[in-house]
């Protein structure tokens, strides 16, 4: 390999397609780009249902959004690739080595195409990547990616830019919910499509109830995406003081759930999405990992409540003791002693 340390690539390509987390846990990485290459435009290649991470963020120039409904067809597809690919690249990174990244990536002249070391079928695909990058957490392995390039990862968060005029439709959306301005917000999350990651929603409902006993000012938002509100009902029926909670009637888009996070003093959820937006907007979080890891970004102000098994995190979706006790044991006034300490 090259040694690519010294180049000065004008264009730039970041490719993280999915999952909201995850596009989410690269913008610190777009940052480090932006940084060491400040008059590089830098495009990013996602699904469209991410596209809203990048909005308002000043290194991005532009997103190619891949509508998968629209790429059905094989020959739009590669149409669609071929385009992205020629658009004049002097890097590309890679970050996820997916089928339609490296399509990409092969249609593409780029003289750097750069990932984390490829399998060995895939390695021609490529010209650069570390030969190794530490475990940890995963913004911190994304941006070891880019360690060939003489980059590297200084605790820089992740982040999401919010507008004065999306802080002003959560403000109006609180508003139409009866939330005060002067009223202190918790956000909850408690979906999870994984049941190894979803703490019980008994377990939520308490430890609302709990809190609002301590902290009796307080209201929550309970957030939810497609397909999940009968969760956050549920939740909010167990915690008894349905009074306290807000919920939408329809799922909000990304930006008005990252302007809710950054007016709550505090995020609580599972290991999904949202907390990665609490990071991104500067709340602080407490949330309950159950099978998954190297998610909590390292800062006091993030924590993970676990039950202390020895067989967490696995990493699975399948529970080996069939029992789910790295959620089932982390109990709701367990939980509550953290919040109390921060609200």
């Amino acid at each position: 390999m090259k040694d690519i340390s010294s180049i000065n690539p004008k264009k730039i390509l970041v490719c993280q397609l999915r999952q909201i987390g995850d596009v989410v846990l690269a913008t610190p990485s777009v940052s480090l780009l932006h940084r060491r290459f400040p008059n590089a435009e830098i495009h990013i290649l996602t699904e469209d249902k991410c596209t809203q991470v990048f909005d308002n963020n000043p290194a991005v120039s532009r997103v190619w959004a891949i509508k998968k409904k629209e790429l059905r067809n094989p020959i739009k597809a590669l149409k669609f690739y071929w385009k992205v690919g020629r658009s004049g690249y002097d890097l590309i990174v890679d970050f996820q080595q997916l089928p339609r990244c490296r399509w990409v990536v092969l249609f593409s002249d780029a003289p750097v195409k750069l990932a984390e070391m490829p399998p060995w079928y895939n390695r021609w695909l490529y010209t650069n990547w570390p030969e190794y990058i530490p475990g940890g957490y995963a913004a911190m392995y994304k941006a070891g990616v880019l360690k060939p390039l003489g980059i590297e990862w200084n605790h820089e968060r992740p982040i999401i830019f919010i507008s004065d005029e999306e802080r002003n439709e959560a403000k109006a959306c609180l508003g139409s919910l009866g939330v005060t301005e002067d009223e202190p917000l918790i956000t909850i999350d408690a979906s999870h499509r994984r049941h190894t990651r979803k703490w019980p929603e008994e377990h939520y409902g308490k430890l609302i109830r709990l809190i609002s006993e301590q902290r009796p000012q307080f209201k929550f938002f309970l957030l939810y995406g497609p397909g999940e509100k009968d969760v956050a009902l549920n939740v909010m029926n167990e915690s008894g003081v349905a009074d306290k909670c807000v919920i939408l009637e329809k799922p909000g888009s990304l930006r008005l759930m990252a302007a809710l996070i950054e007016r709550a003093v505090l995020h609580i959820g599972n290991c999904s999405a949202p907390r990665h937006f609490a990071v991104a907007v500067g709340t602080q979080s407490i949330v309950m990992p159950g099978s998954s890891g190297s998610w909590v970004f390292p800062s006091p102000e993030h924590e993970e409540v676990v039950a202390g098994l020895e067989c967490e995190p696995c990493g699975k979706e399948v529970c080996a003791r069939s029992d789910l006790a790295c959620l089932t044991k982390v109990m709701p006034e367990d939980v509550l002693l953290r919040v109390l300490d921060r609200v």
